[in-house]
This record gives C-alpha cells, sequence and structure tokens, in this order.
C-alpha cells in the first residue's frame, strides 16, 4: 500500500516512521521542514515517553525546566509586578525520564531529528508544496508545481492552515482558532518558563527557553478584536520590562492555533474512506494551553496503528479512538479556559500558589501533562485549603466542569458507534 503523509512535522514524521518500519511505502511531502516554529517548544513527560520510542531524545540539545514563574495579570504588561502578582514554582526537574518534567527543544532540532528517523525508516521525502489534493476513483491524486502523485491512502499533517483540510473536510473557522504573536529572542536563555495572565484580552504570555534563545509570545483567540501586531507590542513590552533583551536580537513572529470550542468536537470531520487529519490539522490542540505537540504525536502513532490493521477500516479505529481518548479531554479543556483565562482567576492561583505546597504539586503534575483535567477539580479539593482551593474550584473550575458533564449527559462528545 502506498500512503502519502503531506506534512513532515511531528505528527506527520511519527506516522512515517511506524508506517515505514511496518513495511508500507511512504511519500512524505513537505518543503520546508525542519524549521524554527513560534510555539514554546517544550515537551512534556507524556511526549517524550512517545517520541522517546523513535528518536534518542536524549542525544538532543534541550533546555530541562526547574521552575516556572506566575504572574497574575494585576498588573499591566510592561510594568514591574509587586510581591503579592506572582509565584515561583519549582518543577522538580528529574531530567527527560520524570512523568511531571517538562524539557524545551528548539523545533527546528527536534523536527530535524524526527525527519531524519522517517527517512531512515525508509520514508521518501518529496521535498515539493502540494499545490492540489483529490479524490478519484478510489485513489489520492496530488499535484506538486512539478509533478502529479497517486496514493492509496493520504495522512494530512499539514497544520493549522491544511490544505488536505480545505479540500477534504472544511478548513478550521476564526472560532476555531487563536492566534499565538510575539518574539524569537536571540542569544537569551533560563531554566525556567514564565507565564503571565494577560489585561489587555483573553489569554496568557509564555516566555519558553530553548538552548540558544527564548521563545516568547502572547496567545488570545482569533474572535479577539486585537491584531498580531498590537500582540508583538505587549510581547516587547514584556521583555522589556524583564530585561531580557539587552544582548539579544528580536525575531517576530506570528502563528494561528488550532483551539476548538468544546461542542465543535463532536462535529469535526478529520478522516474519510481512505484519509485521515492529524495534529494540528484535526485540531488537536489544547484550548486552554495551546500545547499541541503531544497530541501531535499521539494522533501520528494511532493513524499508523490503525493503518497497520488494514486499510479498510482504518479511519473508523482512528476516530473511535480519538472520540473515545482525546475529544472528551480537549473539550473539558476548552470548557475550562473560560474560567481559566479571567483576572481573578489569576489572582486566586498566584496567591494560591504562595500559600500551598500541595496545590503547587497540582500546577507542577497540570504542566507536565501527567494530571487530566478529568478529576482536578477533585485533586484540588483534596489539597484541604478551602481558602484557596475552594475559591479557584468555585468560580472557575466547577462551574465550567458542570457544564460539561451536563453535555456528557446529553450524549455529546461519545465515541460514534
Amino acid at each position: 500500500m502506498h500512503i502519502a503523509i503531506v506534512g513532515a512535522g511531528p505528527a506527520g514524521a511519527m506516522a512515517a516512521i511506524q508506517l515505514a518500519r511496518a513495511g508500507a511505502a511512504i511519500s512524505l511531502f513537505d518543503h520546508s521542514h525542519p524549521r524554527e516554529k513560534p510555539c514554546g517548544g517544550g515537551l512534556t513527560g507524556r511526549a517524550v515517553a512517545l517520541v522517546s520510542e523513535v528518536i534518542d531524545l536524549a542525544s538532543l540539545p534541550a533546555v530541562a525546566i526547574d521552575s516556572a514563574l506566575v504572574e497574575s495579570a494585576h498588573s499591566p504588561i510592561g510594568t514591574s509586578s509587586g510581591p503579592d502578582d506572582s509565584a515561583r514554582v519549582d518543577l522538580h526537574a528529574q531530567g527527560i525520564s520524570s512523568a511531571s518534567s517538562l524539557v524545551v527543544l528548539s523545533r527546528a532540532v527536534f523536527d530535524g531529528a524526527l525527519l531524519e528517523a522517517a527517512i531512515g525508516s525508509g520514508s521518501r521525502l518529496i521535498r515539493e508544496r502540494i499545490s492540489h489534493v483529490e479524490r478519484s476513483a478510489g485513489r489520492i491524486m496530488l499535484r506538486t508545481s512539478s509533478s502529479d502523485y497517486e496514493a492509496d491512502f493520504l495522512l494530512g499533517a499539514d497544520g493549522a492552515n491544511s490544505l488536505v483540510r480545505r479540500r477534504l473536510s472544511r478548513p478550521l473557522a476564526r472560532t476555531q482558532l487563536s492566534i499565538g504573536a510575539g518574539f524569537f529572542v536571540r542569544g537569551a536563555t533560563a531554566a525556567s518558563i514564565a507565564i503571565k495572565w494577560v489585561r489587555e484580552q483573553p489569554g496568557y504570555l509564555w516566555s519558553f527557553p530553548r538552548p540558544d534563545h527564548l521563545a516568547i509570545g502572547i496567545c488570545t483567540p482569533a474572535t479577539e478584536p486585537v491584531t498580531s501586531v498590537a500582540l508583538q507590542r505587549q510581547t516587547h513590552a514584556w521583555i522589556a520590562s524583564h530585561e531580557l533583551n539587552r544582548d539579544g536580537s528580536l525575531e517576530r513572529y506570528a502563528w494561528p492555533i488550532p483551539s476548538l470550542p468544546a461542542r465543535d468536537f463532536d462535529r469535526t470531520e478529520v478522516t474519510g474512506s481512505n484519509w485521515m487529519l492529524l495534529g494540528d490539522a484535526a485540531g488537536l490542540v489544547d484550548p486552554l494551553t495551546r500545547e499541541g505537540i503531544y497530541y501531535a504525536l499521539l494522533s501520528g502513532r494511532w493513524a499508523a496503528e490503525s493503518l497497520m490493521h488494514g486499510s479498510a477500516r482504518a479511519s473508523a479505529r482512528y476516530e473511535m479512538r480519538l472520540r473515545d481518548e482525546v475529544y472528551p479531554e480537549l473539550a473539558r479543556a476548552a470548557t475550562l479556559s473560560r474560567g481559566f483565562f479571567a483576572a481573578p482567576f489569576s489572582e486566586l492561583l498566584v496567591d494560591a500558589l504562595q500559600r500551598n505546597a500541595a496545590i503547587r504539586r497540582v500546577f507542577v503534575d497540570l504542566v507536565g501533562g501527567s494530571q487530566p483535567y478529568r478529576g482536578l477539580p477533585r485533586r484540588l479539593l483534596r489539597t484541604g485549603d478551602w481558602k484557596s482551593a475552594g475559591k479557584l474550584v468555585w468560580r472557575s473550575v466547577v462551574q465550567s466542569d458542570r457544564k460539561f458533564e451536563v453535555a456528557e449527559r446529553r450524549g455529546k462528545l461519545r465515541p460514534r458507534e
């Protein structure tokens, strides 16, 4: 069976590695990877566990994160935070083997290692941009500026602006996207991440250290009346207030990030009889944190496993796993994000992190990806700090969680039979 994969990022490369190792003929189309990308570049413990099956992650230059600076929305961006407006949390970095660890890599280096593994496994890399995709007589037809190609099956892993999605399903709507905009600060790095809630619009600012630069930006829903240039101005003000650009150059970036509302997961179309969408192209990004590397890797592996069991029902098997194991968690994150990005929540959270070691442990596990959203309210309440945890849960977690559970009881977000 000949399988075409459009996009050689983590999702496409992971699928290519698994399928080529199983003996499939793989054509991997990508004209630009590996390249630096404007995401944080953080790998949670569960992402590390997935990727360690296919590449030697320990051989790559990475930053093991030891702490997180969490700033509330009390002070506008660009002003100094007072002692009550921020909390520093020890993330207990244990290297890349810890379940709650967080390591950060350059996306050019990380994606390059995955692409090299895909080629080494037998995938054929075609460095051309796909300009047209269609299904004809049960086959997949692909076109570039110079050639036409055919395949038995197609995996679309070509990002938030996916051509495969536009041709075979429907593009992501503005209501299903966030905008991330900011700067790479060249020549600067650190051993900690920073997260700041922002007053100017719903969302947050992040600073993630890679080995030779910082990736700093602000993410907000694409429906907000704010431009990427305005987000970059806000980011620059934060960089200047923290004196992070004294010796480094600034490189602008802006990028769309899938952020589906909870209701959309039940009706999104990501498969057909001989095609599947993976990673960002499938909208598989946490709508609260906007973390997508783990879900890209997971979808690539699941797509490959579905095909290895036979192509006849591969799409149905893949979609069933998404609906059963991923969509409910992402939908819960989307529901929680409404309260999460409110300024009062940020002030409560900073206060709780300052006061309570048990709440700090919950935060560590949430950042590291080992604490799911399901069960989060109960774990917070079990910390016993009713002044901190009780307010957090009641104002921003339980109310959203109840709305989600009502949707579940009405039959939403269940795997299709």
